[in-house]
C-alpha cells in the first residue's frame, strides 16, 4: 500500500486513474469484444501486468484491479462462473504487484451488473450479493480505495455504495450517462451526485460512454451541485450533441459504414472517431480548472492518452522521456544538422 492515502492526495491536488483495460486488451488480441469478460486475467496474466505497468509509467496514480465485468453474471454468460474467485484474486494480486513498483494506490473495482431492475427486490438481492463477494476479496487483498463505476441506474449505484462503505475505505462512484442525459431511473447527473454525496461517498462523477465534449457540461453541473470531489473519466472519442455517446457514433463515410456489422461503429470500428492526445490534454486542463481532481480516461484509452493527461497537469512521468520531439524529424525538424534538401522537401510529403 502507498504511504500517502487517496483522500490525502485528493486534498493536495489531482489524482489520475487509468481505465480502459477492456478495449486496450481487446485491441491487443487477449479479450473478446461483445461479452467483454476479463478472461485475460487468468489466461494471459502477464498482459494485464504489462498494461498496468504501461499506465503506471504514463502517470496513473491508481492501479485499478482489472475486475470490471469479473462478476458472477458475466462469468455465467461465458460458462466460467467457477473461475469467479480465482479471477478476482488474481486481478487484485497483479494490481498490487505493479503498484508497488511506483508510488501508486491500489483500487478494488465493481461495476454495473446488467442484472439490476428497479422495484425488483430479487434482482436487488442478487446485485448486492455480487458486490459483497467482489468487495470482500478486494478488502482481503488490502486495497487503498474502492471504485464503483459505469452505473446507468442510480438505484444500483446506491447498493454498490452501501456495500463499499462497510469496508471503511475511501469510495468513488461514477455514472455512465447515455443519450437521454439522465440515468435510467430518471435522475439527472446532478440529482444523482447529491444522492451519492448524502449516502457518504468520497468522490462522485461520470465515466465511460461519453467523450470529453459531451461529458464536460454535466461534469460542470455536478461540480456545482455537491461539495465532495468530482470524477471525470471520458472515453477518448469525438462524441457530439447529435451522437453524444460512443455507442451512438455512426461513421459518416457510407462506403466504410457499408462494411460494418449492422452499420454500427461501436465497439470495434471506432477508430475514425478517436481523440488525439492533445484533446485529452485539453480535457485535463479544463477539468482541473473546474475543480475536478479525480481524472482519467476510460474505454479506448491507451498509455499515450494517460501520459498526455499527466503532462497537462504539469507532471513528467517516466514515459515522458519519449514524448514527441519533432525538432529531430528528418524533414519537419529544425535541428541544424539535418539535411536542408529534406527540410525543403517537407511541402511534398
Amino acid at each position: 500500500m502507498s504511504t500517502k492515502g487517496f483522500l490525502e492526495r485528493l486534498a493536495e491536488g489531482p489524482v489520475i486513474c487509468a481505465e480502459g483495460y477492456l478495449f486496450e486488451l481487446e485491441r491487443r488480441g487477449y479479450l473478446q469484444a461483445g461479452a467483454y469478460v476479463p478472461e485475460v486475467v487468468l489466461d494471459f496474466p502477464e498482459q494485464v501486468e504489462n498494461l498496468h505497468r504501461d499506465f503506471l509509467r504514463a502517470g496513473s496514480d491508481v492501479i485499478e484491479a482489472f475486475t470490471y465485468y469479473a462478476h458472477r453474471e458475466k462469468l455465467r454468460l461465458i460458462g466460467r462462473e467457477a473461475d469467479l474467485e480465482p479471477m478476482n484474486r488474481q486481478a487484485l494480486a497483479i494490481a498490487k504487484k505493479v503498484a508497488a513498483e511506483g508510488d501508486a494506490l491500489v483500487a478494488g473495482n465493481i461495476c454495473n451488473t446488467n442484472v439490476y431492475a428497479p422495484d425488483d427486490a430479487g434482482a436487488a438481492r442478487q446485485v448486492r450479493a455480487m458486490f459483497e463477494e467482489q468487495i470482500g476479496w478486494a478488502v482481503e487483498a488490502g486495497v487503498d480505495l474502492l471504485i464503483a463505476e459505469t452505473f446507468s441506474w442510480l438505484g444500483e449505484a446506491e447498493i454498490a455504495l452501501e456495500v463499499m462503505r462497510r469496508s471503511k475505505l475511501p469510495t468513488v462512484v461514477t455514472f455512465a450517462l447515455h443519450k437521454e442525459d439522465r440515468l435510467r431511473d430518471g435522475a439527472t447527473p446532478s440529482e444523482a451526485a447529491k444522492r451519492i454525496e448524502a449516502l457518504g461517498a468520497d468522490v462522485v462523477g461520470l465515466n465511460c460512454t461519453r467523450g470529453p465534449r459531451t461529458m464536460m457540461p454535466f461534469v460542470a453541473e455536478m461540480r456545482r451541485a455537491v461539495g465532495i470531489h468530482i470524477a471525470a473519466l471520458p472515453v477518448p472519442y469525438r462524441t457530439t450533441r447529435e451522437q453524444p455517446t460512443f455507442q451512438s457514433l455512426i461513421d459518416p463515410d457510407p462506403v466504410c459504414r457499408h462494411c460494418l456489422p449492422n452499420g454500427r461503429s461501436f465497439p470495434v470500428a471506432l477508430d475514425p472517431f478517436t481523440t488525439t492526445r492533445y484533446e485529452i490534454a485539453a480535457f485535463g486542463r479544463e477539468a482541473l480548472e473546474l475543480g475536478v481532481r479525480y481524472l482519467g480516461v476510460c474505454c479506448g484509452a491507451g498509455p499515450h492518452h494517460i501520459r498526455a493527461l499527466a503532462e497537462a497537469l504539469g507532471r513528467r512521468p517516466p514515459a515522458s522521456r519519449f514524448s514527441a520531439d519533432m525538432t529531430k524529424h528528418y524533414a519537419m525538424g529544425t535541428d541544424p544538422t539535418l539535411k536542408a534538401a529534406n527540410q525543403a522537401y517537407v511541402r511534398n510529403l
